[in-house]
C-alpha cells in the first residue's frame, strides 16, 4: 500500500513498483480511507511519502498501526529522490485471544457505550464531545490539539459531581474543516475508578 501527496504519487508508484504483488495507492488527504484499508486488507508493507510521514496525520497513522497487535505490517518512508527508511518493522502475529487489540473506537478490553449527543468533557483544558465511553477508555471529538502517546487530563461532570481521569492518546484522526480543525481521538485511561466511570456511563449512555 502506498500513501502520498497527489503531485508525487505517480513518481512514488514508479519507485515502489520494485515490490511484487498488488499495489493500492491513496492520496494523503484520504489517510482515514487508507487506514481502513490497512485494517481490513492487512498488507505486509505500507509505504508513506516521506513528507506525509512527518505530518500529524502521518504520525497518527503510524501510531495506529503500531497500536494494533494483530497487524503484521512493515511501514517504510520514501521520497522521490532518496532511499527507503524503515519506520516500523514487521511484528510477529499475536494470538487473537491473548491480546486486547485496539480499533478506531477505542479499546476492546471492556464494553463501549455510545453517549448521549453533545455530552461534553474537558480534555487538557479544552472542551470535547464524548462519542463513546468504557471503563478503560473513550473516543472524543476535540477542537484542541491531541497527539498520539500524549498524556491527557480528562474531566467528566454531571449533576452527580466531577470525575477526574488521566489517559493516554492511543490514536488520532485529524478532520480538516473550513476555518478549523477537529481531532477524533481514542483515549485509554490510566488507573481509572471503574465503578465511578461505569456509574457515569449508566447515567449518559444511549
Amino acid at each position: 500500500m502506498l500513501i502520498g501527496s497527489a503531485d508525487l504519487l505517480e513518481a512514488l508508484k514508479e519507485r515502489a513498483s520494485q515490490f511484487p504483488g498488488e499495489m493500492l495507492a491513496f492520496v494523503d488527504l484520504d489517510a482515514i480511507k487508507a487506514l481502513d484499508a490497512i485494517t481490513k486488507r492487512r498488507p505486509e508493507l505500507v509505504v508513506l511519502e516521506r513528507g506525509f510521514a512527518g505530518t500529524p496525520r502521518g504520525m497518527a497513522l503510524v501510531n495506529r498501526v503500531k497500536a494494533d497487535a494483530t497487524l503484521v505490517t512493515e511501514i517504510r518512508a520514501l521520497s522521490a529522490d532518496s532511499d527507503f527508511v524503515r519506520i516500523l518493522s514487521k511484528k510477529p502475529a499475536a494470538p487473537v485471544l491473548a491480546v486486547a487489540a485496539l480499533d478506531q473506537r477505542g479499546t476492546r478490553r471492556a464494553p463501549r457505550f455510545t453517549m448521549t449527543p453533545n455530552l461534553e468533557a474537558m480534555v487538557d483544558g479544552s472542551k470535547a464531545i464524548v462519542v463513546d465511553l468504557s471503563t478503560v477508555g473513550a473516543q472524543v471529538n476535540s477542537p484542541g490539539t491531541l497527539r498520539p502517546a500524549q498524556r491527557a487530563r480528562i474531566t467528566l461532570s454531571d449533576e452527580a459531581g466531577l470525575l477526574r481521569l488521566v489517559g493516554t492518546v492511543v490514536w488520532v484522526s485529524l478532520q480538516m474543516l473550513p476555518g478549523s480543525n477537529r481531532y477524533i481521538a481514542g483515549l485509554e485511561f490510566v488507573d481509572a475508578d471503574a465503578a465511578a466511570v461505569d456509574a457515569f456511563i449508566g447515567r449518559h449512555r444511549i
